[in-house]
């Protein structure tokens, strides 16, 4: 769905007055602005900053405010844990005879937690022909997720004898330790 803002700059034709005058507006900052705020729950003045925030908004029928939930998004500790497991997979496992990059590794990973879901990897018709599978984003992962994913490959490179560097041990046994807060 296109916010009002949007909808006014594809209605407006290059050239015309209209034109003009948004361009204007948006060049002094006079455009709508979109508000949001984001709280990350650490303590209880913190939520309760977030419940003000919403008892504050208007309610309106015609345009809803939208209000999102979500788990944080993964660390960069996990993001740091991932990649030295990924090198190890990479660098001691053949797949179907061919050695594969980290980053591959890391497609093939995330289409095995995607189907584990119970999710379907997207897919899109190749600009030259042919089908390109369209990758997990980690970066957008919640930490649980993360945290499965990781899982998902220890137990992948065990089952194949990857013997784990001292960064990628010590990492996944730290994780081990914080669980799911890391």
């Amino acid at each position: 769905m296109m916010c009002g803002a949007m909808q006014n700059v594809t209605s407006v034709k290059p050239g015309g007055h209209g034109h003009h005058q948004l361009l204007r507006r948006l060049k002094n900052g006079t455009g709508e602005q979109e508000m949001k705020q984001t709280f990350l729950l650490r303590n209880e003045a913190i939520r309760n900053n977030a419940i003000d925030a919403i008892l504050s908004l208007p309610i309106d029928d015609k345009s809803p405010h939208e209000v999102h939930v979500k788990e944080p998004k993964r660390s960069k500790a996990q993001n740091d844990r991932m990649w030295p497991m990924l090198n190890d997979v990479s660098r001691q496992v053949l797949w179907h005879g061919q050695r594969l990059a980290p980053e591959d590794w890391k497609d093939l990973f995330t289409a095995l937690w995607l189907k584990t879901k119970k999710l379907e990897q997207r897919s899109v018709p190749g600009i030259d022909g042919g089908v390109v599978m369209l990758g997990v984003r980690t970066s957008k992962m919640r930490k649980a997720s993360m945290t499965e994913l990781i899982e998902i490959m220890f137990w992948f490179g065990s089952e194949r004898n990857v013997r784990w560097s001292d960064d990628s041990r010590r990492e996944y046994e730290w994780s081990q330790r914080k669980g799911k807060a890391a």
